[in-house]
């Protein structure tokens, strides 16, 4: 009896120790960072001088890491690529990297910096962290020596990873993610052979991790969220924005809404690679979002979270949709290009209507009444539903109300950043064969439109209120995961043949930074 009544006198007290140490609320806090990039060249530098440019990078992260928390946060994201920059061959990234141990080894840097080599950067980010009572999350380069037990190991003999590590409040390395889904000219770096799920326990939620171009893939990122139940999802990012679809802001922000759960986006800002856009997103809404084209300065932005974020109820994203009589168009119609990927599109001629395209299995139906039809502005309904081959392979089922960078129906899908067009409502909605349906309202100035629009269980994208500003593009983007697969095979040729055609009509597409 006393042996039972002592176990529920220990069991009662650590719940009330972990209950009155976890927190509901936490501040989080992002920096988008004005990288200092390293001198042109394929020629490897010593050790000593890759120092040097990381530590100008280190110097300036650690002006953001200090004002967070002297600001109350208790977790930053630094973006990727901030400590060091791009524009490497394998060789001459070397001199940049360090062996990161698996986070179960229970180290320290700051306080036994040379346990696993040399490590001057895991010991600035460590003592960073311990120093100022923060969590500290960043990207930097990993190297792991093989041999040729192994079939995989590369000719020179090691695999170098696109890492991001995450050091505790205590200086401790808790986390470390090696970047599955690699970028087009990301050649100096190996993806790993499975694709790695990280997460991590803390006293203001769990969270997970992944970098860049990982969020259009299914593995890591949804996973995360779908299987382990993480509250928080840390994204280091070196974004460069496309539009009118895949803008930082806009896109990382309808991720958040679509998986329902807080978004941390740090972006490099580097405003002549179109690099700029980060935020703190939570399920419902941006709590803070930085875009910038026009300054050469970096970003600090903070803001509350919780925790535990209250997740909205699971859309159906064609229920309403399919209830919806598609009526033919007829000639109506009209086929342009955006981002490469040939959307069917009907032009919006009338200030209020309701109307379908449809392209394959995908119908979008969108209701909608513009303030005023202007004459020198014009809107499109648009669908896809295909394989998107070009800077990657990825199946979409999209609709979108956007703004055509000109009157001439032929820009429909072209690359738009203001407008004048407002309107008094809209609503969305599209037979998706997906439940992994991301909504987007982005406005003029690439603005977010806070708390102004809402998704309704049976998949309706709709206005709340009359937009603030005038209206870029409302849109549904979907991905459908499954296909990727089994459309790669078919689809390898003619990524090859658009490469082929892009590298010599397009070579700016190449120079993207996912």
């Amino acid at each position: 009896m006393i042996t039972s009544q002592l176990l529920a006198y220990v069991a009662i007290s650590v719940l009330c120790v972990c209950k009155a140490s976890s927190l509901d609320t936490f501040i989080a806090a992002v920096y988008e960072h004005a990288v200092v990039l390293p001198n042109a060249t394929l020629t490897p530098v010593s050790q000593e001088e890759a120092l040097l440019l990381m530590n100008r990078n280190l110097d300036l992260l650690e002006g953001a890491i200090t004002s967070a928390a002297k600001q109350g946060a208790h977790i930053i994201v630094t973006p990727e690529d901030g400590i060091y920059g791009w524009n490497f061959s394998r060789d001459s990234l070397y001199p940049y990297l360090e062996d990161i141990p698996d986070p179960q080894v229970n180290w320290i840097p700051c306080n036994n910096p040379n346990r696993f080599g040399y490590t001057p950067v895991q010991e600035r980010l460590s003592c960073l962290a311990k120093d100022n009572s923060i969590y500290v999350v960043a990207n930097i380069g990993d190297k792991k020596p093989c041999n040729a037990s192994d079939p995989q190991c590369p000719p020179d003999g090691r695999y170098q990873y696109n890492t991001d590590v995450v050091f505790d409040s205590e200086g401790k390395l808790v986390a470390r993610y090696h970047k599955q889904n690699l970028f087009l000219g990301e050649d100096q770096f190996n993806a790993p052979k499975e694709p790695e799920v990280v997460t991590f326990n803390t006293t203001f939620g769990r969270f997970g991790i992944f970098t860049c171009f990982d969020i259009l893939f299914h593995d890591p990122a949804v996973t995360l969220v779908t299987d382990f139940h993480v509250d928080t999802i840390l994204f280091p990012t070196a974004w460069m924005n496309v539009l009118p679809h895949l803008s930082a802001i806009e896109f990382h922000l309808a991720w958040a809404m679509g998986m329902r759960v807080n978004f941390l986006a740090s972006n490099i800002h580097y405003p002549s690679n179109r690099m700029t856009g980060s935020g703190i997103y939570a399920p419902d809404s941006p709590r803070a979002f930085h875009y910038d084209m026009k300054t050469e300065e970096g970003k600090l932005l903070l803001s509350q979270l919780d925790s535990h974020p209250h997740r909205p109820a699971v859309v159906n994203w064609t229920s309403y949709a399919s209830s919806v009589e598609a009526l033919s168009m007829g000639n109506q119609e009209f086929k342009n290009t955006v981002f490469f990927d040939e959307f069917t599109f009907f032009e919006l001629t009338e200030v209020t209507g309701n109307y379908t395209v449809c392209q394959k299995d995908l119908c979008c139906h969108l209701s909608y009444k513009m303030s005023e039809k202007r004459a020198d502005e014009v809107y499109a309904l648009g669908a896809f539903d295909g394989l998107h081959t070009v800077e990657g392979s990825y199946y979409l089922q999209v609709c979108t109300l956007l703004k055509c960078k000109t009157t001439d129906l032929h820009t429909c899908g072209d690359s738009v950043e203001t407008a004048s067009t407002r309107f008094d409502m809209f609503s969305l909605s599209g037979t998706f064969g997906t439940q992994h349906v991301f909504p987007e309202v982005l406005l003029s100035e690439i603005q977010l439109a806070p708390g102004e629009f809402q998704v309704s269980s049976d998949g309706r994208l709709f206005s709340l209120t009359p937009p603030s500003g005038p209206v870029l593009t409302v849109t549904l983007y979907g991905r459908l995961y499954e296909k990727d697969r089994a459309s790669d095979a078919s689809s390898d040729l003619t990524a090859q043949a658009l490469g082929v055609m892009l590298i010599v009509l397009t070579p700016v597409v190449f120079s993207l930074r996912w």
